[in-house]
């Protein structure tokens, strides 16, 4: 009896271990999805959230560190985020310019400029994100630390609904996905596809930038080159698996950062064989979904027929 008692007092606490780092690891997913998101509904994709990531996170820790304000520093990642972005939604509306290669180099701009910049960084520490404590009504200090959430994380929840509605609901929605669905549409009716397709991108990238000072002003909560680890490329993957849909990305998200998780919740419970491999079930995951949604008649659905996912 008391073996299945601590069993189960396991399991419980591998799964509040899970979620929690769900919540933790997924809020950069979540804020980098609900970007690209924006961005892909106005019918233009941006492979260089990668490079707004991590950029965005070096700027948000460094505005953190020189202003004493964590507040600042999130003012700062988002507004990055979003001046890469623009030099995206304007790099792509020149003539013949092709939106997949110009999001590759942004991403490398990106990247660059944050290990360039960020050198100086890498020792400091910064004020962090402050945290919601949900577990304090559990007397066990794992679950009270699992459960501390970012703050960030409720705001991107609060975002998913707010961007579904306005979608489905709004004029700002309708001009937004007709840019996506039907340029010439959007022309005829005297809209500036190019215009609202800057616009969206650089909202996207604001956003995305959140997720940049989730990672360096929250979890891991510091600056280094290795900080996001692919996060902005598999969260492009994530929007693709959520069809599109602002509240399916919260799920997703939640699901690619259950999957980061696993390893760190499991070595907390005192499960450390094969650790590395844990490690690697987000990396997989997104190779597993990238396969599943490749069928022609899965891909379709949901997705703005401007990318160009149909032709």
């Amino acid at each position: 009896m008391s073996t299945e008692l601590d069993g189960l007092a396991l399991a419980l606490n591998l799964l509040i271990a899970v979620l929690g780092g769900a919540i933790r690891v997924g809020t950069p997913f979540l804020m980098v999805s609900l970007g690209e998101c924006i961005t892909e509904k106005a019918g233009r994709i941006n492979l260089g959230l990668e490079g707004v990531l991590v950029f965005s996170a070096m700027a948000g820790f460094g505005a953190a560190y020189l202003s004493g304000s964590v507040w600042v520093g999130v003012l700062a990642a988002g507004l990055s985020g979003a001046l890469l972005a623009l030099l995206h939604g304007l790099v792509c509306s020149l003539p013949r310019v092709n939106d997949i290669a110009a999001g590759i180099a942004l991403m490398l701009l990106g990247t660059g400029l944050a290990f360039y910049l960020g050198k100086p960084l890498m020792q400091p520490q910064a004020p962090q994100i402050p945290s919601l404590a949900l577990g304090e009504w559990s007397a066990s200090a794992q679950v009270r630390s699992a459960l501390q959430i970012n703050l960030l994380f409720p705001l991107g929840v609060a975002l998913a609904a707010l961007l579904a509605w306005g979608f489905r609901a709004t004029r700002f929605g309708l001009v937004l996905r007709m840019a996506g669905d039907s340029s010439d549409a959007a022309r005829a009716l005297g809209y500036s596809v190019n215009a609202i397709r800057i616009a969206a991108t650089t909202a996207g990238g604001f956003i995305a930038g959140l997720g940049g000072a989730s990672l360096s002003l929250y979890y891991p909560g510091s600056w280094n080159e290795g900080l996001s680890s692919g996060q902005g490329l598999i969260a492009v993957a994530l929007v693709i698996f959520a069809r599109w849909s602002p509240l399916r990305c919260l799920w997703a998200a939640l699901l690619f950062g259950g999957a980061g998780a696993l390893g760190p919740a499991l070595q907390s419970v005192g499960i450390s064989q094969g650790y590395h491999l844990f490690s690697a079930v987000p990396y997989v995951l997104t190779l597993a979904i990238l396969v599943w949604t490749c069928s022609p008649r899965r891909s379709l659905q949901g997705a703005p027929v401007e990318l160009g996912v149909s032709r």
